[in-house]
């Protein structure tokens, strides 16, 4: 769709191993008719400085040069995983006048094998050739090594070359194999820019210190679009504001925004109230993040997916139309009548994508993928798919040309497009309006059919956009029309994403917002259902000049979000502890405390040595038990009828239920084993036989003083969680009471009832304080089922 640019090849670069365009490239049509350089400061409109407006912000290049003026240098370096080996990124001003290379090996003192790779560049506005030479990237290498065994540490270096100092040994891990068995941690995060992130940003450097497997950023990287933000003018609706007349906070206008303490580390420069360290220049924003993650991206792979902040150089107008009257037509601190941004309304480096395509590098290629746009890996016991949240499916939020066209155009004018037009990535094969043309479709169904669950039984998928949230939105409803049928049919267990800049952790959906009940053991704990549900995260609090997202007066907190946190910055921490435990938790970044936490539980089956028990009832845990002479009874009890909607009490339904409809039937079953082993997400004490265990964290246990008794209850009520619709707390743990029963969003006529249950809540004791649940399961299926001591009283998840 899009024609390609050529790029000024600088300094000593000769013609080889350089790659000049990715895929699309800029459509140049229309002239750029804007400023030969956007910079985003009345007072100062210098690439470099004249001292009298906004500081030009700086960070350490990656590479220490030897001279104190460098004619080139290596600003970057980041690593990222490919099958079975690791991609090693780096960044450099101007070219290296040859291919790209490092030396490697297996022992830091002897780097006894070299690998080459290519260099690939765009024209970025401005070059570096106007900027200083340790804070500029326009050259981009990328260096891969293969066939490298998993879980294996390696050393490298990347020498000198065309005045660049050779940067220190450096190591990376390669992944561990699919199917290894040995836990591990990911840091997943989202939304991060370089304002309002200085706490996220150390907790992050402790849990690479602490030994995290890699970094999984889900989208929105830098915010580099932001760069206007200190020359649109305050209005209540804009708190990110510059008054145009001062380098310092503006007056006039002062909105209650800059009434809101700063996160520690931040300062209110660059015009904004809530802290603005933020470059005045687009392409400096991604090269003074970049150089600022450094300390992460050499240590860990940082694998990377879009967000629409990647897009291009903005994404709409603020008060006056500042930005149509200086980038459509080079008027300084002017106003327009109206908002008339377009595709091309941005200098042509800085649309579709194009910065965000060379300053990464993931294994699109290599898993039949796209570029850094969608691709999966394995690693370990899981199995990860990244999804492009933004293009490349039927009325995605960033879409193409073929959407703006009239009539029986094949390409639109420059009024029919807008600032943030993007893709298609890859092929659409029929109407750019039905999503299964789309190639990221067919690789996504593809990919999840491939995936061997024997080997990587946990399935996780991430992309920027949220399909579910209490921040309602239309782009919801287009990416689950688009993916969520898919996912659900392949059994993806849990669903990622930000965008939206707060912490919500939801409960487990099925399609449509049913809520699956029979999924929730307690606000902290849920069963994975293949084909049911997933569980859904907002993973967006990470930190950025836009601060955080908040509900507006009389939006209420739906019944399909569990916890919501928008006041605290910070990441999340995945650890797949083993093949039917996963653990979540979300690390503030003010202190390091657990915002949140979830144990994630997955029903597998073994048939070592085992009886089963077989009644009306779903599988309610995991089990691999080890035991002789079992002994199973069972005893069944009608109770009395029970009304499903009671005052004082919530009733959470999915669809019809039958919980108010007459009685329940319970049924009791007991097992004797001889031993079994439990895993204990939370601090507990319970008593087993003769012997008291008291658990002070989350831990896995081997119970052998046995026979051991169990006994548990199959059908009737229970205990769970719901939502409330307060807004005023940024965690939701609050006594609900009501005397309507609660629906989900957009409950079908009919459909299949997978838990009926009677919920009472109340204040969710700390994490360190064992959860008490009261009351008993209804469940539909063949089942093993085993007492929950260390999670529901004296009953126990058995592995």
């Amino acid at each position: 769709m899009k024609a390609i640019t050529a790029s000024a090849l600088l300094s000593a670069l000769s013609a080889i191993c350089v790659q000049t365009a990715a895929v699309p490239d800029v459509d140049t049509r229309y002239p750029y008719t804007g400023p030969v350089v956007p910079v985003g400061d009345w007072i100062d409109p210098t690439v470099n400085s004249n001292a009298k407006g906004f500081p030009r912000l700086v960070e350490p290049p990656a590479v220490s040069p030897l001279s104190a003026n460098p004619s080139n240098n290596v600003n970057v370096i980041s690593i990222s995983y490919i099958p079975q080996g690791i991609n090693i990124h780096y960044q450099t001003p101007f070219g290296l006048g040859a291919a790209p290379f490092v030396n490697w090996g297996t022992d830091a003192t002897n780097l006894n094998h070299k690998a080459s790779g290519i260099t690939h560049t765009y024209d970025r506005t401005p070059p570096c050739s106007a900027v200083a030479v340790t804070q500029c990237s326009q050259f981009f290498h990328d260096v891969q090594i293969g066939g490298l065994q998993p879980d294996t540490t390696y050393y490298y270096q990347v020498p000198s070359a065309n005045g660049t100092t050779a940067s220190d040994v450096l190591s990376f891990t390669t992944a561990r194999a699919a199917g290894d068995t040995t836990e591990f941690t990911v840091a997943v995060l989202n939304d991060l820019g370089y304002t309002n992130a200085a706490g996220t940003y150390k907790q992050l450097i402790k849990a690479v210190n602490e030994g995290v497997a890699f970094a999984w950023h889900g989208g929105d990287i830098s915010y580099a679009d932001d760069w206007f933000s200190g020359i649109l003018p305050c209005a209540d609706d804009w708190p990110v504001c510059y008054n145009g007349s001062s380098s310092s906070l503006p007056g006039g206008v002062i909105t209650s925004a800059y009434d809101v303490p700063l996160p520690a580390g931040e300062i209110p420069n660059q015009g904004g109230p809530l802290g603005g360290d933020m470059s005045v220049l687009y392409e400096s924003n991604w090269d003074l993040w970049q150089q600022w993650l450094v300390n992460i991206s050499t240590k860990v792979p940082y694998m990377v997916l879009p967000g629409n902040h990647e897009a291009s150089c903005g994404e709409f107008d603020g008060p006056g139309n500042v930005m149509t009257a200086y980038l459509n037509d080079n008027v300084t601190n002017g106003t327009a009548p109206s908002s008339e941004l377009t595709y091309y309304s941005c200098p042509p480096s800085q649309r579709n994508f194009t910065a965000y395509q060379h300053r990464f590098r993931m294994p699109g290629p290599e898993t039949g993928g796209v570029g850094n746009f969608w691709y999966s890996f394995d690693y370990g016991l899981a199995h990860f798919v990244a999804l492009d949240g933004e293009t490349d499916y039927a009325n995605s939020p960033e879409w193409p040309f073929a959407a703006d066209v009239a009539g029986n155009d094949t390409l639109p004018t420059a009024g029919e497009t807008y600032i943030t037009d993007s893709g298609p990535f890859g092929a659409i094969d029929g109407s750019y309006k039905d999503t299964k043309s789309y190639a990221q479709y067919k690789w996504l169904a593809e990919d999840l059919a491939s995936v061997d669950r024997t080997k990587t039984p946990w399935l996780i998928v991430m992309s920027h956009r949220p399909m579910y949230s209490s921040g309602v939105s239309s782009y919801q409803a287009h990416i689950r029309a688009a993916f969520e049928a898919l996912m659900l049919q392949y059994g993806v267990d849990a669903y990622f994403s930000g965008h939206i800049h707060w912490y919500e952790r939801l409960f487990p959906l099925g399609v449509n917002g049913t809520i699956d009940t029979a999924s929730i053991v307690n606000n902290n704990t849920y069963y994975t259902n293949a084909g049911v549900s997933m569980t859904h995260i907002v993973n967006g609090m990470a930190g950025n000049i836009e601060s955080h997202s908040t509900l507006s007066a009389g939006e209420n907190i739906l019944n399909i979000t569990a916890i919501l946190d928008q006041e605290h910055y910070g990441f999340s921490k995945l650890t797949v502890l083993n093949a039917t435990t996963l653990k979540w938790s979300f690390v503030r970044g003010d202190d390091g405390s657990l915002g949140d936490e979830l144990t994630l539980l997955k029903p597998i089956f073994s048939n070592s040595t085992s009886t089963s028990v077989t009644s009306s009832s779903t599988s309610i845990t995991s089990i691999t038990m080890k035991y002789t002479n079992v002994t199973t009874s069972t005893t069944s009890v009608t109770p009395s009828a029970t009304s499903g909607i009671n005052s004082g009490t919530r009733v959470v339904t999915s669809g019809a239920s039958t919980i108010s409809s007459g009685t329940n039937r319970v049924t009791y079953i007991t097992e004797t084993v001889t031993d079994y082993t439990t895993y204990c997400p939370y601090a507990t004490v319970f008593t087993q036989g003769s012997k008291t265990y008291t658990v002070t964290e989350a831990t896995t246990l081997t119970i052998t003083d046995c026979p051991c008794t169990l006994t548990h209850t199959v059908t009737g009520s229970t205990s769970v969680p719901v939502s409330t619709a307060s807004t005023a707390s940024s965690k939701v743990y609050t006594t609900v009471t009501t005397t309507s029963p609660v629906v989900p969003l957009n409950t079908p006529a009919t459909s299949t009832v997978h838990y009926n249950a009677t919920a009472t809540v109340s204040s969710r004791p700390n994490s360190t304080t064992p959860l008490v649940f009261t009351g008993s399961a209804s469940h539909k299926g063949p089942t093993y089922l085993a007492s929950i001591a260390c999670l529901l009283g004296l009953v126990m998840y058995i592995f």
